[in-house]
């Protein structure tokens, strides 16, 4: 990686908020708008965040938050010379495309994962189309993710779905706490796939789908594909690998 011009950006959090100020008094403060790097310190979801804020640029995380697990560890020591180090992760992202019950149509982009979970004590009602083939009349659930290598070890993990190895052109299908089928634990489809997922009953069972943070409320229809015409670049510290990250996650207990 190419050392360019950085920039400082952080969560809002008191630990995020005080490295910030060491790192511009120590490197100055260039406006986002001007740098070549963002440097974003703060946890998981502040750099996905970033990424989203400023897409055509590379970000360089520096955990201050909880997990961390896209970040590099905080150090203000010799941090141009990382940068410069850094290798770089391409992302792509999930394009989502929700309709409301109100008939609005709203996108969003998600790094991590799309997810639909229901809004009141009602299971939400899903149906799955997959490539416009039918694959489930009906799933009766919490809710349901797609999620893309990247964050399969994220939400999806949490939801019991498999981990998938960066690089590879798979995407995971994830239920959340799924009633009917009882059994079914969801699918690994190409990342050339566009999956739909209509909620049955959605004024009676209301469901809202989430682009990462961004949350859409009352949806009736979701459509997610992914996004290869959009690419997201993280940097990593050469021991901080994420592909090893995302293998090592298979093999912990």
């Amino acid at each position: 990686m190419t050392t360019g011009t950085l920039a400082f950006v952080a969560a809002q959090s008191p630990a995020a908020q005080e490295a910030l100020a060491v790192l511009r008094e120590t490197f100055g403060s260039l406006p986002p708008a001007d740098a070549d790097i963002i440097v974003a310190v703060g946890g998981d979801g502040f750099v996905l965040k970033t990424l989203r804020e400023y897409g055509d640029k590379p970000v360089f995380g520096m955990n201050r938050g909880s997990v961390g697990f896209l970040m590099n560890d905080y150090r203000i020591e010799d941090l141009p010379e990382r940068v410069s180090a850094a290798r770089a992760v391409p992302l792509h992202p999930l394009h989502m495309i929700a309709t409301t019950v109100a008939g609005e149509t709203r996108e969003a982009l998600a790094i991590n994962e799309v997810s639909l979970l229901r809004e009141t004590y009602q299971a939400a009602k899903i149906e799955i189309r997959v490539d416009g083939v039918l694959r489930m009349p009906e799933l009766i659930c919490d809710g349901i993710l797609v999620a893309t290598p990247a964050g399969s070890t994220a939400y999806n993990l949490s939801a019991h779905g498999p981990i998938v190895p960066l690089g590879t052109e798979v995407l995971a299908l994830t239920p959340i706490s799924a009633f009917r089928p009882r059994r079914w634990r969801g699918a690994l489809l190409p990342c050339s796939a566009t999956v739909t997922l209509k909620v049955h009953e959605p004024t009676h069972r209301p469901v809202a789908a989430a682009a990462d943070a961004d949350e859409i409320r009352d949806v009736a229809e979701v459509v997610i594909r992914d996004c290869r015409e959009r690419t997201f670049t993280l940097l990593f510290d050469p021991e901080q690998d994420l592909a090893e990250r995302i293998l090592k996650e298979q093999f912990t207990p």
